[in-house]
């Protein structure tokens, strides 16, 4: 879900910087962005997967579910400070490398600007003001 709200920011964003930039095809970079993202999130996911189910402490590791064919249920895996920083780990991570890989990607492609902070997350704060007073009643 957070995945999923983050792209549709991302292609809002993508959107108004490939409008200012006055890039051919807005739609398609649109589009792209947002497939792209869609695609980092579950390649990022599945490695994370990997991951986790490799440093398994409860039940074995890894080995335990090729050879018993265990189930994925990680009751105490999840559980305590370290489990709270797993599940954390586990549900932002893909969504921020995510970011940053679009966020490289627009800087180089749409807005062919050079590699700074500021140019790399440049207009996040104008997209938000913009959807902020689209909510707004004309008076």
């Amino acid at each position: 879900m957070i995945s999923g709200m983050i792209m549709i920011f991302i292609a809002i964003w993508i959107y108004q910087s490939a409008m200012k930039a006055k890039v051919s095809n807005v739609i398609m970079w649109v589009a792209g962005g947002a497939i792209l993202f869609f695609f980092l999130v579950f390649l990022f996911q599945y490695i994370n997967i990997l991951i986790l189910e490799s440093a398994r402490s409860s039940e074995g590791g890894i080995a335990y579910e090729a050879i018993n064919g265990a189930d994925r249920k990680n009751e105490g895996d999840f559980t305590g400070f370290s489990g709270i920083l797993k599940s954390l780990y586990d549900e932002l991570s893909p969504s921020i490398m995510s970011f940053g890989i679009i966020a490289f990607l627009r800087l180089k492609f749409i807005t062919k600007e050079s590699l700074s902070v500021a140019n790399l997350f440049g207009g996040i704060i104008e997209m938000l003001q913009k959807i902020k007073e689209s909510f707004k009643s004309p008076e």
